[in-house]
């Protein structure tokens, strides 16, 4: 536990960063007086719970930060992010009107082809490209929502404040995957690295008024469940 501590203490001040290499196992034993036998098993512990990771034939490393995002409660991106400390932005990469595609318009319960809003975004935290968010919405229910709306500003805000709809549930889905291009490019990835693919439905009461695609890097959420 104390080798734990300590490695930890080095990760959080700073005295190593993400993917740093950590000192080998003999120079680790010798450091804190201990065997190799109890070293692996603190480096057991540490790359279990996700703070570093060993790369064979060439040593343990820090492992990048990871967001950890409760699902127990409706979320938005922007005030997670803000809530960990993390300066947001977001690039609008395409708004369109569009008939829907048949499997969105199954989900959002609409008409084959009657009109959806296509949002795709980029999203940000401390500069680096961490979600690609594809966002359908009925343009039945926001036939005036534009780009403009969009701008610098929280979708679910937009959406309470313009048109007094809260988003208050939804069914979210989360899967393994690898990154497709053009999203590998754009979250700085190589093609068909680990990543995770999030669909959410968001209901306004009983209707369902928001289907969500959202694809990030494996490594940069841990998502919680509380189980009771």
């Amino acid at each position: 536990m104390q080798v734990i501590e300590n490695i930890l203490k080095m990760i959080s001040s700073g005295q190593v960063k993400e993917h740093d290499k950590l000192p080998s196992e003999r120079e680790l034993c010798d450091i804190y007086g201990i065997s190799r036998t109890t070293l692996r098993q603190a480096m057991v512990e540490l790359e279990n719970k996700g703070y570093i990771y060993k790369e064979h034939g060439k040593g343990s490393f820090v492992a990048p930060a990871t967001f950890k995002q409760s699902l127990t409660n409706i979320y938005s991106f922007s005030e997670e992010m803000k809530r960990l400390g993390k300066k947001t932005s977001t690039d609008i990469l395409s708004f369109q009107i569009m008939k829907a595609p048949s499997r969105i318009a199954k989900v959002l319960q609409i008409e084959e082809e009657a009109e959806v809003i296509e949002l795709i975004r980029l999203r940000y935290a401390d500069q680096e490209p961490i979600v690609h968010e594809t966002c359908y919405l009925p343009r039945a229910w926001f036939a005036d929502l534009t780009q403009a709306d969009l701008e610098g500003r929280s979708l679910y805000d937009v959406l309470r404040e313009k048109y007094q709809i809260t988003i208050n549930r939804a069914f979210e889905s989360i899967q393994a995957i690898g990154i497709k291009k053009p999203e590998s490019t754009l979250l700085h990835e190589s093609e068909g690295a680990p990543g995770l693919r999030n669909e959410r439905i968001g209901y306004a009461g009983e209707q369902i008024v928001e289907c969500t695609i959202a694809i990030s890097p494996g490594d940069k959420f841990t998502y919680t469940v509380e189980l009771t």
